[in-house]
Parts: C-alpha cells; structure tokens; sequence
C-alpha cells in the first residue's frame, strides 16, 4: 500500500480568485506548512456562472502569487468533473481533504467529490458560513447533503459551530479568524491622509468591503443624519464592490443632504489601497444586519483601529471579550450615540491600546496549532 506523504488537500478558492476567502485560504496553508505539514491547493476553473455572479471581475487585480502549490482543477457547477476530481484525489492520497465550505452553492460540487473520496481518507469542513445572509428554500437541504459526507466540522467562530452543532452529531470545533500576515504595514494617518487626499482634521468612520443587503450600510448613512453626528466634524468613507444596485446608496445621501459628509469608492480595493484606507481612519464600522463571523474584524485589529459593531452574534464577541471598541443596537440614533462616544480621543486610544493587546492571540500560527491538533485527536 502506497504511504500517504501529503498531509492535506484544501479545497476551495485560492489565487487567482480574488476576496477573503482565497486570501485566507493561502494564510492557512502556510501556516500549515511552517508546522510541517505537506499541503496542496486545489482550486477552480471555473466558480460562478457569469449569470449569478453580482461582481464584475471573480479575479484578483493583484498580481503577486501566493507561492503556493496551487491546482485549478475543480469546475464547480459541471457534474462531468467532480468524480474526476475525486479519482485524483484518491491516486494522490493524501492523508486528509479540507473543503472550505461558504455558501450551499458548493455542496453539489464538493458533496459528490467527498461521497467518491476512498474511506480512509478523512473529509474535513473548515465552515466561514453555515445559514448563508441570502437564503433560499434550498439551503438547509444543500448543507445536509454536504455536511453528510464530512468527517470532522471546523469554524472560524463559536456561532457557526453552534449553528453545525444543532444538526450533526461529529466532531466540531469552534475556532476564531486570525489576523491576516501579509498586508503592508500600518503607516502614519498623516502620510495615508495625505496620498489620499484626505482632509487632515476630521474623525473619519470607515466602512470597508463588499456592500451587501444584510451589511445595513443604509444604518450607517442615515445614523449621519442623527442629532449626535450632525454638527461634528465628522465623514464616513465607504469603499467596497457594490452588490446591489449603488444607487440605492447614492440616492440616500442626496436625500438626507449628506454629500459633504458621506463618500463613496464603489471598486474591489486592492492591498496598497486597503492598507492606506484603514492607516487614515479613525475607527471602523460594521452596522451589519446579520452575520457569522467578520473578516473585516481581524482586518481592523491588523490596523489597530477601533470597531463599531452591531450587537449581534458573529460580530460581538472579539470587541466585548477584547474591550476593543463599541457594540450598539441597530437603531440609527444608537449607532449615531455610540459612534460619537467611540470617536472620542479617549476611547480611541483605550480601544487601541486593548487591540494592541489582544493581537497576538488571533496569529495564524495559533489558530493552526489548535485547529491541527483537534484534527489529530479525532481522526
């Protein structure tokens, strides 16, 4: 019998697909392999169908490789190639086959690819997302189909595995989502504010990514209008892809006379545009609907900046534990009140502190050691 000498294949996107789910998947597998573990990447050709995609580009505008041993091979939405994908990963043998699974969209593709994976190569999930933001009466249905063929549930929160922990009965582990490694360096507000052209003495509020229904950017726009907000020297700054229709948000600052106050950069931001826009603000926002967890926080702790979250699961629990910035309801006059507490010196600088603190937990090399060492104990 052939050894296994791969310790794992991590399915899932990875360079050139752009977003946070491919980043963080090339983060993992290093940090897998400066433990010495053996890893493989496999990947897309194909992802989206143009049709479904809300995006205009599905790759990545930056161009630096991850250096990864990375294998486009899966087309996620042609039936004809899983099986095959299944055979080769049965003549790799690996040890164990990670999906990173975030949307039921995939649970044809990566459920079929497990169902023909030989038994004594273990099948593990490492969930962002278990009850997508944008549901479908399919949902449930598509996730069990999935989640049957899996081994062993990973997560990068406490509410997704208590959300996997309702439904199976396996082995589940609830993790955290590091801070990312390999952004540029958090440089002087001043010098960021100056390339941007950024006026030197407002508090700036930044809400950052795509712009999604349940992200309630409309919240954070109107919560300009409130009383707390409207005579202090105060913007917000909202760069993310829109994935609705911008006008909805444009339309809104006309009507709420907010143009002087509210800017809008409508693109997928690229890393030296991400690392100037968090080094020039003042604090961050998430005025979320919902969520299971954020890439956005660990984003802000890179960058030491303050959080203004919804009090929600998903999003409370690094800023409540860590003491690293303001939880509010989702009332607009609240999140007004609780920005304008957030934005005083005072508590910018206590909130920075606590982050400053709280970093080192949250590394990649922590998350791996734990998240290996769960794999080890039930395989």
């Amino acid at each position: 019998m052939t050894q296994n000498t791969l310790d794992y294949i991590i399915i899932g996107p990875a360079y050139p697909f752009r977003g946070g789910i491919s980043d963080t998947q090339h983060q993992f597998a290093k940090a897998l392999q400066k433990e010495g573990k053996k890893v493989k990447l496999f990947t897309f050709t194909k992802l989206y169908p143009k049709f479904i995609f809300p995006g205009k580009s599905q790759l990545t505008i930056d161009k630096i490789s991850p250096n990864l041993n990375i294998l486009p091979q899966i087309h996620a939405f042609n039936p004809l190639n899983w099986k095959k994908i299944a055979k080769k990963i049965n003549s790799i043998k690996p040890k164990q086959v990670v999906f990173r699974y975030y949307t039921p969209f995939l649970a044809p593709a990566y459920g079929n690819i497990a169902k023909h994976i030989d038994t004594d190569i273990k099948k593990i999930a490492l969930v962002d997302n278990w009850k997508p933001h944008e549901k479908s009466i399919w949902d449930t249905h598509l996730n069990r189909f999935f989640g049957k063929k899996i081994d062993l549930f990973t997560t990068l929160s406490e509410n997704v595995a208590n959300q996997l922990n309702k439904e199976f009965l396996k082995p589940i582990w609830a993790g955290f989502h590091p801070i990312p490694e390999n952004l540029p360096e958090l440089i002087p507000q001043k010098i960021a504010r100056n390339k941007l052209k950024w006026d030197q003495e407002k508090k700036i509020v930044l809400f950052y990514g795509l712009i999604r229904k349940y992200k309630g950017v409309e919240l954070l726009i109107k919560s300009f209008a409130e009383e707390a907000l409207l005579n202090k020297n105060f913007s917000l700054y909202i760069a993310g892809e829109c994935y609705e229709n911008s006008k909805k948000y444009t339309d809104l600052v006309n009507k709420l006379n907010l143009n002087n106050r509210v800017r809008f950069d409508f693109t997928f931001q690229s890393i030296e545009k991400t690392q100037l826009l968090f080094s020039a603000a003042d604090c961050v926002a998430q005025t979320y609907h919902s969520a299971t967890q954020s890439g956005v926080t660990p984003l802000s702790y890179f960058y030491e900046k303050p959080l203004l979250v919804s009090d929600i699961d998903g999003l409370r629990t690094p800023v409540i534990k860590d003491k690293t910035g303001i939880c509010t309801g989702k009332k607009t006059k609240l999140i007004a009140e609780n920005l304008s507490n957030l934005l005083k010196d005072e508590n910018l600088s206590k909130f920075q502190k606590n982050i400053l603190k709280n970093k080192k937990k949250y590394q990649w090399n922590s998350f791996v050691k734990k998240w290996d060492s769960f794999i080890i104990k039930n395989i």
